[in-house]
């Protein structure tokens, strides 16, 4: 059975504004993230996902960062990217969006010869990431008023 959307590149300014619209729901409007820390420089060389209908209704994106860009979250290491961003429509959870788009981003992470990912997951979606092979370490910290951990994964 094929699923009802799909998971790509977001390369063209039109799917990086959607991109943005989604962070924009999940993140400012529903959890109340400050729209100014919810954008920063790095989505100018961030590689971005996007999950849409087969409509074009935007449902999801994720982000990942690589080299440079990457190396405050990961501690300096040039073979590790940094996977953020991750939001998925309050409407479309609970279809495998969130899954589709973690596997996307650890695509584009192999492609860029990266060997792991590093996130920061708020506390709440651990269990997510867990089933998809993702290890938390070291103390919770809060990340603009929500507690998150750091989590890894070989890729």
């Amino acid at each position: 059975m094929s699923t009802p959307y799909e998971v790509r590149v977001a390369e063209d300014p039109a799917d990086r504004e959607a991109c943005f619209a989604v962070r924009k729901e999940v993140f400012v409007v529903e959890q109340g993230v400050p729209q100014d820390i919810e954008y920063d420089a790095h989505d100018a060389v961030a590689v971005h996902v996007l999950a849409v209908r087969e409509d074009g209704t935007p449902l999801g994106t994720g982000r990942l960062l690589h080299g440079e860009a990457a190396a405050a979250k990961t501690g300096g290491d040039p073979s590790t990217g940094s996977l953020g961003r991750l939001a998925v429509l309050q409407d479309a959870r609970g279809l495998g969006v969130g899954a589709a788009l973690v596997r996307a981003l650890e695509d584009a992470a192999r492609a860029r010869g990266l060997t792991a990912v590093d996130l920061h997951a708020q506390t709440h979606a651990l269990g997510f990431y867990e089933r998809l092979g993702y290890t938390a370490y070291g103390p919770e910290f809060p990340d603009a008023g929500i507690p998150h951990r750091a989590m890894r994964r070989a890729v």
